[in-house]
Order: C-alpha cells, then structure tokens, then sequence
C-alpha cells in the first residue's frame, strides 16, 4: 500500500505536546526541524546522505550521522562520519570512522558511538545462532563500544566479545552480519551507558570503569527493539518492533521497571495491533506532559499517544527520498521532540 496522505494528519490540541520535532530523512541530505504545525522552521543541509538520525545540543547545534566515502563492515547499515553543525549549517566539528554506525554522542571531549570491527576465525566460529548462511561480505564481524577524543583518538573501547556469548545468542530469524547489531549507546552518567542489542534481543547498562554489564533485560519478544533510553523515574523505555515475534507481527512500546525487569507500560495499537509496526528502524520519546512520541520509522509516521494510549496527534513524514536501494522512501530512523522554549529551539532564534 503506498502512502497517500502526508503531513499534520491528526491533531487534538486539547490533549497533544505542542513543539518542535528533529527529523532526518533516510539516505537523504538534510535534517529537518518541524514547527508545532508540521512545517519546515529550520533545515541543514548535510554533506554525506543521512544514515540513521541526528540530534540537537543545546546551543543549536546538530550532531548528525552521514555516510562516509569507504564504509566498512556491514554495507546496508554503516554511517562513518559524525559531524557537528552550527544553526547555519558551517561545519564545526567531525570525525570519520569507517567502520562507525548506527548511533553516535558527542561529548564534551569527543564523542562515543557503535563500530563494526575485524575478527579473526576464532572469535567468528564464538558467535552463535542467527540464520546460516546470512554472514554479511567478510563477516560475521565483531562490534565494540568505542570513544574518542576530540583530536580523533580512541581513548576506551569495549567488545562484545565480553559477553557470555553462549548464553546470549544471535535470535533464531536473525541475520549473522555481526554480533550484537548496536543500534543505541545512550550516555548516562560519564561511566555508565546503556547499550541496545538488536539480533540479541538485549538491552543493557556498562559500566566504564570495570567493563562490566550492571544491568540487563533480555527478552526475544523485543523483536529487536530500538531507541533504548532511561527515563526520569529511573525506568528503561524502548521501542520493541517486534520483527522476530511467534505471532502475528506487530510493534509495541515498552517501560521496563530495572529494579524488577517487569513491563509497567506498554502501548499496542487499539483498533488493529498489526497495524503499528516497524520491522527494523523506530523511536520513542516521553514527553514532559506524560504522552509519548512513537516514530514508527518504516511508514515514517510519528505520532503522540496519552498514557492510556489514544492517538492525540499524527504526522507523516512527507519528506521522500529516491534511494537506489530502496525506491521512494520517507523512512524516519528516529525522532526527537523539543519544547518552544528550550535552549536547543531558542538558540536557533525560533
């Protein structure tokens, strides 16, 4: 079924978050600001075609990630550059990593980020599970947590590999492209992030310092879930797309109790709960009103949902992109809400 309606879709002011809303385009060259009424207010245009999402710092700054001229590892998902860009789009900061994808963070000195490493035949016979035969060109490969300095140079680095691999294995329905398939490293504290394991269905909290996992949720449900982020009352929300579920496919949002590991919140569409899903890209956002912003990246539609999960607001993403890959597409990897008084909007003079 194609998309036919495109834009402000569905809105109840009584009920929804008014703000502002990052956008990036799939394979595009642009990151897009969305005013409250869906419409362009502020857009950069970026040197290397859109990869995965960017982000605004509080200076109005963009951090974006972009695809580099060489890309290693698995072709289809890396990024290889982050950069840093001002409100007038002069470029401030960036760093080239071939073998980076997925997510990226800049830091005060330097930047953290998800990279596809080298293996030798040892470590790829210690990777278990997935589909045979699925092995990406060169694969499967090896991932690690790296972070660099300002100049570039990596200053730590921690491997998969230090998982218990034989008890976290790639799913069943899962691609052998690599192990762990990082699609969040979320900062934390300045030694604690959490981490989001696509093909192992496994979020978890590292800890710097001693390289150990301090936390872990585990579950095959998840269907490679997305955008893992802890919330202000300490919960863990996430995107579960539901890609590998028994049943009839379909996404949901889950809020995870660490202290418990128990689901205290979920949202499934009400009407038709196949008709909310995302099989391999997706974001979520708690808003401070208490909704939630669900980015169902695949048919690029964001919406806000209340607590009791109504649908207050829609907004389809009518930004498209011929990619040779893909066709047609306005695929939204994530999303990210901002107030009108914030100091990532304000500083941009909106």
């Amino acid at each position: 079924m194609r998309i036919t309606n495109t834009g402000l879709i569905y809105d109840d002011p009584s009920q929804s978050t008014p703000g502002y809303v990052l956008i990036s385009p799939v394979r595009g060259n642009r990151a897009i600001l969305l005013d409250p009424d869906g419409e362009v207010a502020h857009e950069w245009q970026t040197a290397g075609g859109m990869t995965h999402w960017s982000y605004l710092m509080p200076n109005g700054h963009l951090i974006a990630n972009e695809r580099c001229a060489d890309p290693r590892g698995v072709m289809l998902t890396v990024s290889g550059i982050i950069s840093e860009y001002d409100p007038q789009n002069n470029l401030m900061w960036r760093h080239i990593d071939p073998y980076q994808h997925h997510d990226a963070r800049r830091l005060d000195n330097g930047a953290i980020y998800a990279a596809f490493c080298e293996i030798d035949e040892a470590d790829q016979k210690a990777i278990h599970g997935g589909v045979a035969g699925s092995e990406a060109d060169g694969g499967p490969f090896g991932e690690v947590i790296r972070q660099v300095d300002e100049a570039g140079k990596t200053v730590w680095e921690w491997s998969f590999h230090n998982l218990d691999m034989d008890r976290y294995k790639i799913h069943i329905n899962g691609n052998r492209w690599s192990y762990g398939h990082t699609n969040t490293v979320c900062p934390l504290t300045d030694d604690q992030y959490l981490i989001s394991s696509k093909n192992l269905n496994l979020m978890f909290i590292l800890d710097k310092p001693s390289g150990k996992t301090v936390w872990e949720f585990q579950d095959d449900e998840l269907g490679g879930q997305h955008d893992a982020q802890r919330l202000e009352n300490g919960n863990i929300l996430c995107f579960a797309n539901g890609a590998y579920s028994r049943d009839l496919h379909h996404s949901q949002i889950w809020e995870i109790d660490p202290a418990t590991n128990e689901i205290v919140w979920r949202y499934i569409a009400k009407d038709d709960f196949t008709s909310f899903f995302s099989p391999h890209m997706a974001g979520v956002q708690r808003l401070p009103s208490g909704n939630t912003l669900i980015c169902e990246g695949n048919k690029g539609c964001i919406f806000e949902v209340n607590p009791d999960g109504d649908v207050v607001r829609e907004f389809v993403n009518p930004h498209f992109v011929n990619n040779e890959d893909f066709g047609w597409i306005n695929w939204l990897f994530r999303a990210r809400w901002y107030a009108p008084d914030s100091p990532e909007v304000t500083s941009l003079g909106l």
